[in-house]
Formats: structure tokens, sequence, C-alpha cells
């Protein structure tokens, strides 16, 4: 029944779209000089246009008029790089007296993670998305990096609300952060508002938060502004684009989002409102730039569910074990449908997967045939091409089940010859080498692993150069402003936009905590807020910054020399200097550079005690420097040197003396 639902919905949509299609003008957005003419080119037709009239007609006053009006809309159209009717598109007159609308990215860019937008009309803010990124390899130690809310806390009385438009983590990971801070309105999606919910409970934040579920096709009052969920395609249930609609246009915030005319769950992208939209009037779009170097369109998710049939009955006399993000519930789905196709039973390895996959079920979003979806202490007693195991670890994350089962740590499976190993998933950027090494370390262990340079089994949930033009050609924006990536897929985006025949000064490029101003007289980013990257280090938010961090580099690289040395309160030394390695090197295999290493010091020390017997930090200062320079000249290597000086007099010396 929910499948001739969708069909029909899916017909409806599609129907609708055809009619917003059949009303574009058919030279909408050719710029050449046919539609745009140029002076000479005017002048020509104008002159064959009087040579139409009769002799003795002269050319009324009301004519000229109309002509010299036709002339100011021309070079309007040339302003602002589109050429549609600009009566038919619906803007509101009243549009040009109002301020401009402020748009504040805080994360999101430059960068793929911790998405933030802020929207501001005059004393107004909403909030788009509340993401966080994981740590790049120099951040050691780190857990997680979310955005900074400085500017959001300086301006808390004007928040109206935190809108999601997805519940992948680098749009809702930083929420319960937000909202230890800030117990603002969030209004979200049902499956989303069910992962954030998951992620406050653990943060005891959940009974007082103030949480909101919508559906797509809803529109939210925020103060001035009002935020309408637009259904997209995306890797995940629920994901929505956003229309913000204040009184200085209607913005587009597209989200994550791909155009999947046959997806295996839920119905296609609406097109045909986000052209309802492009009609009325759009001041502007900003989209999700991921794919924008890779040109067509993405496959639809149905290509994988192919391939995982074909997989699954030539692997018939394995165990079959998927590793994917916990949150593609569509992936999930098609593991199931093939595993019941199959004859195969399925278990869940993973923490994040088990917490997934249990609110799905419970909600509908994942269907299974009452006894599929079993625990992995069940399957165990199974024949092995009667199972199959879902689990995380598609990114080669260091604590992932996949990882664990591919060194042997994981306390319920094994992995052994008779393991058909599938990683459905790209590698996320600078993740190759973890994916590469548990791929390695699986096949060590006599496992046929299967990753995606080798068979179609997964597609990306975001829009190629062909999905990001048509997304662009419904929605007709006056400016564009290109997000959700690294620099270069921004750049290859905003590239995209003047083919499509935009003008340059209508594309924008932004950048973190630049305050962009944009209304139907033009859009301008001159000032900025504070913006960056926030750290989290298990329960400390923000209290590792860039000091910290050089200091565990320099540990990691190069180890640490303790040097302790105990002096009297007259300045004389009573014990010492004695040192300790840790990291650096092996103090019974070193015993000479040690001993040398305590000569420098003692010297050192008698020469600041000469100096200044009284400033013990000039003379940490020296002990370092002179250290280390003297292990630099022996070793080519520099430790962190960490200078300890106890000072007793030397009465308490010699009682502590007498006392031994």
């Amino acid at each position: 029944m929910n499948h001739i639902l969708r069909a029909k919905q899916q017909k409806a949509n599609l129907d609708k779209l055809d009619k917003i299609l059949a009303s574009l003008p058919e030279a909408q957005y050719d710029h050449s000089e046919e539609e745009v003419p140029s002076k000479k080119s005017k002048t020509k037709k104008n002159a064959e246009s009087v040579k139409k009239q009769p002799a003795n007609k002269k050319t009324s006053p009301k004519k000229e008029t109309s002509k010299k009006e036709e002339k100011k809309k021309v070079s309007s159209e040339e302003k602002t790089g589109w050429s549609w009717n600009k009566k038919k598109r619906g803007r509101p007159t009243s549009a040009s007296k109002n301020p401009p609308l402020k748009i504040i990215p805080l994360g999101g860019l430059g960068e793929i993670g911790k998405n933030l937008t802020v929207y501001e009309y005059e004393n107004e803010i909403i909030i788009v998305d509340c993401g966080m990124a994981f740590p790049d390899e120099e951040m050691l130690g780190i857990d997680l990096v979310i955005p900074d809310f400085s500017y959001l806390e300086e301006n808390k009385d004007k928040i109206k609300g935190l809108f999601i438009t997805h519940g992948h983590e680098d749009h809702i990971g930083a929420v319960p952060y937000l909202l230890q801070k800030l117990n603002i309105p969030v209004f979200a999606t049902r499956f989303s508002m069910a992962l954030i919910e998951n992620k406050l409970a653990e943060k005891n934040l959940l009974s007082s938060a103030k949480l909101n579920v919508v559906k797509p096709g809803d529109i939210v009052a925020a103060g001035i502004m009002s935020v309408e969920f637009i259904y997209v395609n995306h890797s995940i249930p629920d994901s929505c684009a956003l229309a913000i609609h204040t009184p200085a246009g209607v913005v587009i915030q597209t989200g994550d989002y791909k155009v999947d005319y046959t997806p295996t769950r839920g119905g296609i992208i609406d097109l045909a409102r986000f052209g309802e939209l492009g009609n009325k009037g759009v001041l502007a779009l900003l989209s999700d730039s991921t794919n924008a170097e890779r040109p067509g369109s993405t496959p639809s998710e149905r290509v994988v569910g192919e391939s995982f049939d074909v997989l699954f009955k030539n692997g018939s006399d394995k165990r079959i074990i998927v590793a994917t993000f916990s949150s593609n519930v569509h992936r999930v789905q098609m593991v199931i449908e093939s595993a019941v196709k199959f004859g195969r039973k399925v278990a869940v390895s993973g923490r994040s997967m088990e917490q997934v996959v249990a609110k799905a079920l419970e909600l509908g979003y994942l269907e299974a045939p009452a006894g599929t979806v079993v625990s992995l202490d069940a399957v165990n007693k199974l024949p092995e091409n009667e199972v199959c195991i879902v689990t995380t670890g598609s990114q080669g994350e260091p604590m992932s089940a996949l990882t664990r089962m591919s060194t042997g740590d994981h306390r319920k499976v094994n992995i052994t010859s008779r393991d058909l190993v599938i990683i459905s998933a790209y590698p996320i950027p600078g993740n190759e080498k973890y994916v590469g090494k548990v791929v390695n370390e699986l096949m060590k262990l006599g496992a046929e692993v299967v990753y995606e340079k080798y068979s179609q089994i997964h597609v990306s949930g975001h829009a190629c150069q062909d999905e990001q033009k048509l997304m662009l050609a419904l929605t007709k924006p006056q400016y564009f402003i290109p997000v959700h990536g690294e620099y270069k897929h921004l750049k290859k985006h905003s590239d995209l936009a003047l083919q499509m025949g935009m003008h340059e000064e209508n594309v924008l490029i932004p950048e973190l905590g630049r305050v962009i101003e944009v209304s139907v007289h033009g859009i301008s980013a001159e000032s900025t807020v504070t913006a960056g990257a926030v750290l989290v280090d298990g329960l400390g938010v923000g209290d590792v910054g860039n000091v910290v961090l050089r200091d565990r580099k320099h540990l990691g690289e190069d180890g640490l020399m303790v040097v302790s040395v105990t002096l009297s309160n007259k300045g004389k030394i009573l014990a010492g200097p004695d040192i300790l390695s840790r990291g650096f090197v092996y103090v019974k295999d070193s015993e000479e550079l040690i001993e040398n290493t305590k000569a420098v010091v003692e010297k050192a020390v008698l020469s600041g005690i000469a100096e200044n017997k009284r400033d013990w930090q000039n003379l940490k200062t020296k002990i370092r420097d002179a250290a280390s320079g003297y292990l630099y000249t022996a070793t080519q290597r520099s430790p962190m040197i960490l200078p300890i000086i106890n000072e007793l007099s030397e009465k308490d010396f010699d009682e502590e003396d007498n006392e031994e």
C-alpha cells in the first residue's frame, strides 16, 4: 500500500513540475545579443519600426516614454544577470524599501562539517543547522570540533529558533553544546529530531529542551521571518531544504540534497516547489557544493540495491558483513531487503548503528519482517551463509566495530576466510589511509573485501553539476552563494552559476564570520563577527587551544625530558641535576648522553645563580636553553625540556640526610 501511495505522490510531483517548467520562457537563460541587444542593434531595430509606420503618422510621446522604460528594464536585467519577467516573478515592490538581510556563516565553509548559518533581520535571528566536524591529524587527542558560538551568545535575546535541514552529524552534532549555552527552540523533521533527542539525552538536556517536530511543507513563523521546509532527497530520511521568507525577500538554503527520481524510500525531491518559488522571486540561493567538481548527475540509490543483490548471490556460501554510515537508513534498508531475499538474518554492530537502527525501526523508517533483525549472539549460533552483519567503521575510525574486527579485538565477531566484507561508503577526504589500513588487515585475515573502487556499492547523497544547474534554473536567484564545501568546491559551484548566465557581481563566495548583507539593491560582505573552531576533548569544551595542541604535537614527535635540581635558599646545589626521559631516549641505553646532559645543566645552574640568586624563572630558561642546545647537537632532536627547581634551606636538607 505504501508503494502505491508513494508512486501516486511521485506522479503528482512530476505533473506539477511539468506545469512549472512549461510556464518558463524559452530563452530564459540565454544572455545573447538577441535578448539584451547592444546600442547598435537597438538603433537598427528602431529604425525599421519607424519605416513601417505610415508617413503621415507621428510617433506618439507615450510610445517614446515606453521605449525609455524598456531601455531601463534592459539595463536592470543586465545588472542582475538574469532576464526573466520581473512582474511575473512577483517580487514585492515594498522589499526595495526594506533594510538588507544579514547572512552570517559560522561554519561549513572551506571545510567539510560544522555547518551553521545565521540569518539576521533587524533585531531578530534564526539559525540553520548546528553541526560538528571530525578533528584533523594535527588535532591530537581532540574528539570533535564545533563552531564558535560567541556571536550567538552575544545576541541571545534576538534568537527565534534553530532550524535543522537533516540529521547528519555535520548538521546536528553540535546541537547539545549550543543548547547548553542557549536554550532556544529547535525545529526539525521527525527522524532528525529523534537523533537530536538521543544526543540531548546523553547530556541530560532532553527534559529542558524546546523541541518542535515539523514535516515537509510546513511553514514556521519565527518573528518577522518565517521558515518553510521543502522535501529533498539525501542519504538520510526526512531531509529538507529551507525557504526563509523575510521582508527583504526569499532566501533558499538547500541543505544537503540530490535529485533522485527513483528513491528507495520516500518521495521525489519537491522540484515543483522550488520552481514556484523561482517564479515568485528568490533573492538568494545558498546551495550544497560538495559534488561541484563532479559532472553529470548522482546515480539513484537503487543502483546500490542492485549491486547488493549481485554480491549476496555470489557470496552465498559466506558470512556477509556490510559497513556503512550509521545514519544512512536507506542503505541499511537495502541490506535488509537483500538479506531477506537470500534467506539471511541481520545483526547490527557498533553503538551508533545500534541506536539509529533501533530508532528507525521504532518510527517506521526501516521495515523488516518479524524475526529478521536479531542480536549478534543469535547470529553467532547460525550457519555462516545465513548471516549478515551491518556495522559501523566505513571510514576506518580507530574505535569503530569494523576496525576492531580487523585487528581481532571485537568481542563477538572474528574475521576468517569465510567472510565477505562490503564497505559501502566513499572515504571522506583525509580518511583514505585509515580505510586502506582496515582493508589490508581484513585481507590478511583471509576475508574477501569489496570496496567502492571495484564495485558500485555506494552512491553519493549530494548533487552533481547537472543537478546543481537544475536548482539554479528552477529558483532563478538574484544572488548566488555557494556553501557546504572546501574553497575548491565553492569556486567550482560559483563557476557553474556564471555558466548559467549569472553576472559575476551577483555571485559571492562567502567566508566564515563574514557578514553578507543582501537586498534587491545589491550584495556585499564588508564586516566580520567572531567565528572559528572550538575543540572538544572529553568533557572539556574550548579549554584546549593552539598552545596545548602545539605541546601535544611536540611531545608526540620528540618526547619529553624532565630536569630536576634542588637548591638551597642561599643558592647552592643540594641535589641533582636528575634527568627523567619519556619518549625521547631509553635511559639505560643512553647513559653517556644523560651524564653529559647533567653536566651541561649543572654548568647552566651555577652560571644562573652567579647572575641572580633568587630569579628561578630566569634559571629555568637557562636550563631549558642549555639542555635543548646540547641535545639537538648530539641527537638532531628537540625534546620538550621541563625544568623543575626545588628550594630547601640547608638546615632542612641536612635534617633530611640525617633521617635517612
